[in-house]
């Protein structure tokens, strides 16, 4: 028997097709997530309308009393009854809009005029001030643009060589804080290695007072100079002192006037 002609080849059983991939489902998460997000910010936005609501039909609830009762300020007073003004001696702001002469610190016993004092009867002109300084017309400006109002002054010497000066420097009450900026513009450069050289001590009592004392400057033909400067302020008055000799002053005579001194305003 002949072979059948044009038989194709038998074809092998591939076996069971693979599992279909099944379709990343990566859209559907981001839009339930999506949908979640929404309910969630439709869920707050009612919660807090809903709150609002139920809270304003409310009585106000009233506040707990306060554990410490005593520490309530300005204490209440009795029915009828008004506060008493503080007397002027105690009265830091009506000091200050008085005799600005009166609250410089007094000549200590036995002290002696200055010659060569700045000040007319207890008053330094606004210009004089600016004198003291290196550059004049840089510090007049400067002191008008921060609106100073008068300057108090007093000056004494003790001893053969000791001088010590006083100024008190006011500004007008106005945006500028004049006194702050003026005693922080000292306390800049006073560190520096040409004046004090050194950070200063803190004045006690006051909220950015520092006294310094200044290495001895000696020069040939010339008695040694010694110098102590402290420089703090209180409300709108800027205070400087200033202290000179030919022997050494200590930190603690410089800080103790200037408490002395704070002590007055």
């Amino acid at each position: 028997m002949e072979p059948a002609q044009n038989t194709p080849a038998p074809v092998p059983d591939p076996g069971p097709e693979p599992p279909a991939r099944p379709a990343p489902r990566r859209r559907r998460t981001a839009r339930t997530v999506g949908l979640i997000a929404i309910a969630a910010v439709i869920g707050l936005v009612g919660g807090t309308a809903v709150g609002y609501s139920i809270q304003a039909d409310r009585e106000p609830t009233p506040l707990p009393p306060l554990n410490q009762p005593g520490l309530a300020y300005p204490k209440p007073l009795p029915k009828g009854q008004k506060q008493k003004r503080l007397p002027a001696a105690e009265d830091r702001q009506a000091k200050a809009q008085g005799d600005l002469r009166k609250l410089l610190v007094p000549k200590p016993a036995g002290a002696k005029e200055d010659e060569y004092a700045e000040d007319v009867d207890g008053w330094m002109t606004v210009d004089t001030f600016a004198a003291m300084f290196e550059n004049p017309g840089e510090a007049l400006e400067e002191q008008l643009d921060l609106e100073i109002r008068r300057v108090a002054a007093t000056s004494w010497t003790t001893g053969e060589h000791k001088r010590t000066h006083i100024r008190l420097i006011q500004y007008r009450s106005a945006a500028v804080l004049g006194a702050q900026e003026f005693a922080e513009g000292q306390h800049a450069y006073l560190p520096d290695e040409d004046w004090a050289d050194e950070d200063g001590t803190p004045i006690k009592g006051s909220t950015d007072g520092r006294s310094y004392v200044f290495p001895v400057d000696r020069k040939p033909g010339y008695l040694d100079l010694y110098e102590a400067r402290a420089v703090f302020h209180r409300g709108d008055i800027a205070v400087e002192i200033f202290i000179t000799d030919t022997k050494k002053i200590s930190g603690k005579e410089i800080r103790s006037l200037a408490e002395r001194q704070l002590g007055r305003l």
